[in-house]
């Protein structure tokens, strides 16, 4: 039961992580031509992109090369490493949420910004934290390429990038969705609605008590623990 709470609360966070939880300055620094790439971005240097379906992190390694821990469904169906290797579709990205697999790989600028705009280095702001030297930032992203065990909420690409450039593994996407969650829970009007809920499951649609009981017990603990 608690593995199925687990994955529920997981998909429910990819659902809720679409760019509501922000966590960085709404000041954008400007997206570099390609030109001007090598000497706007510095070896060690955390990027920062909006994607369609939430906000994504890489640490830039110089050459126009980005590292980041991207989830992938292809390298599942697939040995092919020149079609792995193409740009990450958002298709392929919420499948390889889904399966749980993904890897620290290395993309040009372009790809990795999938067309939107770069933010450059704001979670030394966000977090308040210095950055280690910027050669050791660049070479713990180095040391990860590659495959990469992956979880929505407690290792996804900004985990990632914070270990790498902070030494220490942090998500403030995680803890604000986490915070939201315990608001709803704490929230009387939620327990009442699930053990309604549960109720009319019972009553109207036949599902049998043992099955029907979890919609209300678990946030009612859930409310209490809180």
């Amino acid at each position: 039961m608690l593995d199925c709470l687990a994955l529920l609360l997981e998909k429910t966070f990819f659902l809720a992580h679409l760019n509501f939880f922000s966590t960085t300055s709404s000041k954008q620094e400007k997206c570099p031509t390609r030109r001007e790439e090598s000497t706007y971005f510095q070896r060690g240097d955390l990027l920062e992109v909006p994607r369609t379906l939430f906000t994504h992190f890489g640490i830039y390694l110089g050459d126009n090369r980005v590292a980041h821990l991207m989830p992938d469904i292809l390298p599942v169906l697939t040995s092919n490493t020149s079609q792995i290797q193409k740009v990450v579709t958002n298709m392929r990205l919420l499948l390889g949420v889904i399966y749980k697999y993904a890897s620290i790989r290395v993309d040009t600028v372009e790809d990795f910004a999938y067309g939107s705009p770069i933010l450059l280095n704001t979670m030394d702001t966000t977090l308040r934290r210095p950055p280690l030297a910027a050669e050791e930032v660049a070479r713990r992203a180095e040391k990860l390429i590659g495959h990469i065990p992956y979880s929505l909420l407690w290792n996804n690409c900004e985990h990632f990038v914070t270990y790498c450039r902070y030494g220490t593994a942090v998500s403030l996407q995680t803890e604000q969705f986490c915070e939201s969650l315990k608001s709803v829970i704490r929230d009387q009007r939620s327990v009442l609605l699930t053990t309604v809920i549960g109720m009319l499951s019972m009553f109207f649609l036949g599902i049998a008590p043992s099955t029907a009981l979890p919609t209300f017990i678990i946030p009612f603990i859930l409310w209490m623990a809180g």
